[in-house]
């Protein structure tokens, strides 16, 4: 039987043409489980001020990763009904700062996100889409399969610098959430957009009252994993509930004195590299050195309308012959 496939007519931006709604929905109450008592107890909150004596690390790493759908994808195989597909171009990268911010790594891949165990990728051009298999046809088991691919290219970057530079002290900053990559040493995941509420209301209200570089006492929260987390508030805040704020994150599994000097440590560190309004809209949140390492990261996924017209050119090639 022959493999082809077909590049759905629509922009990717607005998904399929053929496609089942999803709820949506404002910011949720959250119902993970939480430990407030960590570092002080519950009913003691306030905020934090870092400790003018600790130790700095004299560098800093910033792992992030941008993804982009070029098109969707329907595979014809051996299934009565075509199987869906994302082609998607991902990119990861880290950036150094030592008194000085460089990229230090960047590596882009391309990938056929499916669940039909017979595809075998799309060549398209001179780039090839090659097949990855995903657990499921549902778009969010072929998205997540893509950032686990991501997660996993940031995740190699970050262990092959470190093991290329053994003496470099250094902190590594994960933008974005740090599941999958607890395992990784001196290292905090980085969220800077809330899409639920976690703390009670009392707890919530120290968030409000934090002065830029000040932080919350560290708490432990477990969704579907667990992990230790704390909220800072960065500077240049407009004066909107929240605004400024962010939270981040460190395994579940460090001594709590390790957990409050890597607390202790964003909140010296990163207040400074925070962006301004005029340069970047999600100012304060996107750090300087990562946005600056998402704008290299896109410019190397290329042109997004090219690829897209590539694919559909070189779709209706059949790529495989299964006896």
């Amino acid at each position: 039987m022959t493999v082809s496939y077909t590049v759905d007519p629509w922009d990717p931006g607005y998904g399929v043409a053929f496609s089942e709604e999803l709820d949506g929905g404002a910011l949720a109450e959250s119902s993970a489980e939480l430990n407030l008592d960590l570092e002080v107890p519950s009913a003691q909150w306030r905020p934090v001020d870092a400790d003018p004596a600790i130790v700095l690390p004299g560098t800093v790493l910033f792992a992030d990763g941008v993804r982009r759908i070029d098109a969707r994808i329907w595979v014809h195989g051996t299934r009565p009904q075509p199987v869906p597909g994302l082609a998607a171009s991902f990119a990861a990268g880290l950036v150094s700062c030592d008194g000085v911010a460089r990229i230090s790594a960047v590596t882009v891949e391309r990938g056929l996100f499916t669940a039909a165990a017979e595809a075998t990728g799309i060549t398209a051009g001179r780039l090839s889409y090659p097949a990855r298999l995903a657990a499921g046809p549902a778009f969010d088991q072929l998205s997540l399969a893509l950032q686990q691919r991501l997660t996993s290219t940031e995740v190699d970057l970050a262990v092959t610098y470190r093991a290329q530079n053994p003496a470099v002290d250094d902190l590594l900053v994960v933008d974005g959430p740090l599941r999958g990559r607890t395992h990784l040493d001196r290292a905090v995941g980085y969220i800077k957009s809330h899409h639920a509420s976690y703390l009670p209301p009392e707890q919530a209200a120290v968030v409000s009252a934090l002065r830029p570089g000040q932080r919350t006492p560290a708490f432990t929260m477990g969704t579907s994993w667990r992990r230790n987390s704390w909220y800072l508030q960065l500077p240049n805040t407009s004066g909107v509930p929240w605004s400024g704020v962010v939270r981040l994150e460190c395994s579940a599994d460090l001594p709590l004195a390790e957990v409050t000097r890597l607390a202790d440590l964003t909140a010296r560190l990163l207040p400074p590299l925070a962006s301004a309004p005029h340069k970047d809209p999600r100012a304060p949140q996107n750090l300087v050195p990562i946005g600056g390492l998402e704008r290299e990261l896109r410019h190397r996924l290329g042109d997004q309308q090219i690829l897209y017209r590539t694919l559909r050119a070189a779709a209706g090639t059949p790529r495989a012959v299964i006896p």
